[in-house]
This record gives C-alpha cells, sequence and structure tokens, in this order.
C-alpha cells in the first residue's frame, strides 16, 4: 500500500526517492482509487504556491502514468468510522481501509498518517534516506 505523499516524492525528486523506489521495486503497489486526484490535487497546490511549473506538473503526470499501481475499493462505511475515531479526513481514511482490509503495510511519509496507521495496527514500511 502506497499512500500520495510518497508517490509525489518519488514523481518530484525528493530526499525519499532512491529509497522509496528500491523499497518497491518488483512489488505490487496497491492504493485507492482517489490517488489520480490526490496527485492532481497535489501538483494544483504546488503550482499555486510557485513551488512547481505546469510543465513541471505535466512532466510529473508522464512519471505517474508509468508507475504500476492496482486501485483497490473502499468500504465507504469503514472509512467513516476510522475517520470519526482519528479525527482525520476521508481522503487519509481510503488509505487506512485499504491497508486494513488488504492487510497491506503502509507506505507512507505523512507523520500524522502514521501515528493513526500504528494505532490501527497497521505494519508501516520506513523508507530510509
Amino acid at each position: 500500500m502506497i499512500d500520495t505523499s510518497a508517490l509525489i516524492a518519488v514523481i518530484i525528486g525528493e530526499p525519499e526517492r532512491d529509497a522509496i523506489v528500491s523499497i518497491t521495486a518488483g512489488q505490487t503497489l496497491i492504493g485507492p482509487g482517489s490517488i489520480p486526484w490526490e496527485v492532481g490535487n497535489a501538483f494544483t497546490a504546488m503550482i499555486k504556491q510557485r513551488r512547481l511549473e505546469v510543465a513541471d506538473a505535466r512532466k510529473g503526470l508522464g512519471i505517474f502514468d508509468d508507475i504500476p499501481l492496482r486501485y483497490v475499493n473502499i468500504n465507504m462505511a469503514n472509512v467513516v468510522s476510522i475517520a470519526a475515531k482519528a479525527n482525520i479526513y476521508a481522503y487519509d481514511a481510503y488509505f487506512l481501509d485499504c491497508a486494513v482490509r488488504c492487510r497491506a503495510p503502509l507506505l507512507t511519509l505523512d507523520r500524522p498518517l502514521r501515528r493513526v496507521a500504528e494505532g490501527l495496527g497497521i505494519k508501516l514500511i520506513n523508507p530510509e534516506v
């Protein structure tokens, strides 16, 4: 299970990129179907903040398209329960729901999400930089 923070780190070349690529090489990456929308939202936020140019976002989307991802359906009732219990947004709970139901470890760079995942007993993958 990989979340958007880890995908964005790979796409835009954050310091964790090489570790994430190494950890995930040859693995089946799974995540909720919301990932493409979250990647688009992250890119537009970076454009608004002038951290990314449109041309770079387009290049990044090409990289994203080449990442082999298998999208899994979410259980919305479970998502709402997780979100309410942990006081988080549904977008974060999508990843947690998928990790729990698929019995998959979670690769995320999002520290608050990591804490919630630990509380749910989800195994975490640590990318070492």
